[in-house]
């Protein structure tokens, strides 16, 4: 890519709840930039970007695909990478390594839905890393649309502030195009020609009051971030040109402090090119970014990259796919320098250098060869053997660490097993692979049962997975009923002496430590142990400190109740200690891990379990029986609003263990016609009746069904 069309570059994404068009509105973007020739739809099961077979079949995104197109804008030829992205909360993981590396994203709504629970998750996390967005009011001919109440919601629920930048013309099934706002006139598209023609046309008469006004509440929006627009709105704002209001959006959309809305309906093909010339217009190029931060590994100091070839080499590896034909997959975004096909590139994580053997640009699962991924580019690399999710990729002689991504912990689990014992080797494989590819996934060995267990963000996550074994590894599964992942976490401190003596003839073992052990403090971020030393005068040596605080942190992978997680725990070594000959690191270390296993067993340990946040759509006169269900399931309503159409959202808070086969109960008590979404809020303790049947059940083996 050459370097000065890198301002006419877009890297975003397309974001949303289940069912907002996501991925209908990525296959129109792929037919008017000329990417495709036909449009998939996601209900034949012949998206593009949905190339997975259960993808296809369930007719939902699961992992996010991505593209590279080209449009036209103002007589510029704009490059798009284009990532479709999940709406399911089950594959959040997806979401998150995407709003990473973009530089911008579409948050799609449906006309009717408005604002649902994954809306906010996306949002939150497209907060999270200051990615600037536009909003897309997709579905405008469904019956119940209204652009207005969703640019109302997005201000009441999410606290953004929406400017539309068009108005609809008709709703409903009357839905026939928009009113520019910017340009002042109406578009009208052609059901005929699949939407590709449309006309330009004078305003209607009777939505020409409505057009004025919402014009001037867009230039109110947007006249600060641009001294000569402000100053024209007061004294004249017929005198308004169209390069100012498009240059005042853009500062106050990559500044985070607008969201310019658009309105369509994607199925219908109606809206996208609008859509498109606006996120030319709108949206930040790599350029917009000065700088890109990171940290020296060597001196601990910020150091930054700015986006150009110039610099040198800073790259983050977003996603890990495995591809039948060209093996693992690494997806990057080169944010400063170039890497070459061919090259050589230091992992900073690893400290090690690996060969990048070849280089794809993608769409969907097909690669296209390239030599070079240029910065401000978004491509994919085959050949690196030790690769993580998140790992800084830089020159040797420039190393740096850009900021990772969290992902948040598993939530359930079930245990796994071949059918038939020669499949375990396969079964192994394919589980790693799995693991590297989806943060959120994990495997592990459950020690007492020595069964296999897999964790995940949901019941369907864990669905798509064993799925994923069957065809892509063909291997048959024996499963489990599903397990909720606890933790586990002390409610008192507790002051304790231990001391380690081995003595068997020759050197021996000594150590001996007294230690605080109790809850976090209020002010503790994150999770983990909180150390503190507090040692005076040499009573423990220095060298040895190190050794209990990895003791401890160790013993925190398994708690004294269930063997579950423990996720916090604050430790402060007192005093101790030592003998000159038979003292060691190990001897302290095993004196720190037999102190945690007594401390926590006083500190009155209890059970945590994951709490999910539910909504419940559902008609009026379900209501009753809905919430007596979710009384029955140990739920706390904390809401209930109105939807529209005479339907009412029920928000409440429960248990994750009670919730498992809830949407066919749903379904049942509603007759089919209400809908819920759940995700992961927090861990709250259980009453002590549960605990113990909670820890009877673990310390029975888990049977296989």
């Amino acid at each position: 890519m050459a370097k000065q069309d890198l301002h006419l570059t877009r890297n975003f994404g397309i974001m949303a709840h289940i069912d907002a068009g996501k991925t209908t509105t990525s296959e129109r973007i792929l037919f008017y930039t000329g990417k495709t020739h036909k449009i998939g739809e996601v209900h034949d099961g012949g998206a593009t970007m949905d190339w997975m077979a259960q993808e296809q079949e369930r007719g939902i995104t699961i992992t996010s695909a991505a593209t590279t197109a080209y449009w036209t804008w103002n007589g510029n030829k704009y490059k798009f990478n284009l990532i479709d992205t999940p709406g399911h909360v089950d594959f959040t993981a997806e979401v998150e390594r995407s709003l990473r590396v973009l530089d911008g994203a579409v948050a799609a709504y449906c006309a009717v839905g408005g604002v649902e629970p994954q809306s906010e998750t996306v949002w939150r996390q497209a907060d999270k890393y200051n990615v600037p967005r536009m909003g897309y009011v997709n579905k405008m001919d469904r019956s119940g649309a209204d652009f207005f109440e969703v640019v109302r919601q997005m201000k009441e629920v999410l606290g953004a502030n929406p400017v539309p930048v068009v108005i609809p013309i008709g709703a409903e099934e009357n839905f026939k195009g928009v009113v520019d706002l910017i340009k002042m006139h109406g578009i009208i598209w052609h059901d005929e020609t699949q939407g590709a023609e449309f006309e330009i046309i004078d305003i209607p008469a009777d939505l020409k009051d409505e057009a004025e006004e919402w014009r001037n509440k867009m230039l109110e929006a947007v006249a600060e971030f641009d001294d000569s627009l402000m100053e024209k709105f007061f004294d004249d704002p017929s005198t308004i040109t169209e390069e100012e209001i498009i240059s005042a959006i853009r500062k106050a959309t990559c500044s985070l402090a607008c969201t310019p809305m658009l309105c369509g309906s994607s199925f219908k093909n109606k809206g996208v090119q609008t859509l498109l010339d606006y996120i030319c217009a709108f949206l930040p190029s790599p350029l917009d970014t000065e700088a890109v931060v990171g940290t020296n590994p060597n001196t601990k100091e910020e150091e930054d990259r700015k986006p150009s070839e110039d610099e040198k080499t800073a790259a983050l590896a977003f996603k890990i796919a495995t591809d039948p034909y060209v093996g693992r997959l690494t997806f990057v975004r080169v944010y400063s320098g170039k890497m070459d096909a061919g090259s050589y590139i230091f992992n900073s994580r690893s400290g090690k250098k690996e060969r990048v053997s070849r280089m794809f640009q993608m769409h969907s699962n097909h690669q296209n060869p390239v030599e070079v991924i240029s910065a401000g580019d978004i491509g994919a690399v085959v050949g690196l053997k030790d690769i993580h999710t998140g790992d800084t990729l830089c020159d040797e002689d420039a190393p740096i660490v850009l900021e990772s991504m969290d992902f948040p912990d598993p939530v359930i689990g079930i245990a796994v097993e071949p059918k038939t014992q020669k499949d375990l080797d396969k079964l192994s494989v394919g589980l790693a692979k799995l693991a590297e590819e989806d943060p959120t996934f994990t495997v592990k060995t459950d020690e007492q049962s020595g069964q296999t267990i897999i964790s995940g963000m949901g019941e369907l996550h864990l669905d798509i997975i064993i799925d994923r074994l069957k065809r892509e590894f063909k291997v048959e599964c024996n499963q489990g009923k599903p397990q909720v992942n606890y933790k586990e976490a002390i409610t008192k401190t507790v002051n304790l002496r231990e001391v380690y003596k081995k003595q068997s003839g020759g050197r021996g073992k000594f150590a001996d430590i007294i230690v605080n052990v109790g809850p976090v403090d209020e002010d503790f971020q994150g999770t983990g142990l909180q150390f503190v030393d507090e040692v005076k005068g040499g009573n423990v040596p220095k060298e040895f400190i190190p050794a209990v605080q990895k003791g401890f942190a160790d013993s925190m992978k398994n708690g004294v109740l269930g063997g579950f997680p423990m996720d916090t725990l604050k430790v402060t070594l007192v005093d101790g200690s030592f003998h000159p000959v038979d003292s060691d690191q190990l001897s302290f270390e095993i004196a720190a891990r037999q102190a945690y296993k007594n401390a926590c067993a006083q500190a009155k340990p209890v059970l945590m379990e994951p709490i999910m946040k539910l909504e419940v759509v559902t008609p009026e006169e379900n209501m009753g029986d809905v919430i007596g269900d979710l009384n029955k399931r140990r739920g706390q309503v904390e809401g209930m609003d109105n939807a529209r159409s005479g339907a009412r959202i029920v928000k409440a808070m429960v248990p994750l263990g009670e919730m498992f086969g809830y949407v066919t109960a749903l379904r049942t008590i509603t007759s089919g016609r209400a809908t819920s979404s759940m995700q992961y809020d927090h861990h709250a303790p259980v009453s002590s009746a549960i605990a113990k049947a909670v820890l009877a059940e673990c310390n029975g083996r888990v049977d296989l069904v």
